[in-house]
């Protein structure tokens, strides 16, 4: 999981002021939101087009690595 280096200062401090784990904090927060969350509608279904056309990814890319993948995309920008 990765999230903003501000955010999660605070979300430590914040753990610490209330004397338990950042986890707890973390869970506590997924909770709140699931709990407040609208119950999901019935999903329209989408066609996606399939691409015919060759290659492939990149020489050193990995589909099944999504950390490996976000540093590729974070080297382009």
């Amino acid at each position: 999981m990765r999230l903003d280096d501000a955010l999660l200062r605070q979300a430590k401090k914040e753990a610490q002021n209330r004397q338990e784990t950042l986890t707890a904090l973390i869970e506590q927060g997924l909770r709140l939101v699931l709990a407040q969350s609208k119950p999901s509608r019935a999903r329209k279904r989408y066609s996606v087009p399939v691409s015919s056309a060759g290659g492939g990814v990149l020489p050193g890319v990995d589909l099944n690595d999504s950390a490996g993948l976000l540093d590729i995309l974070e080297d382009r920008r």
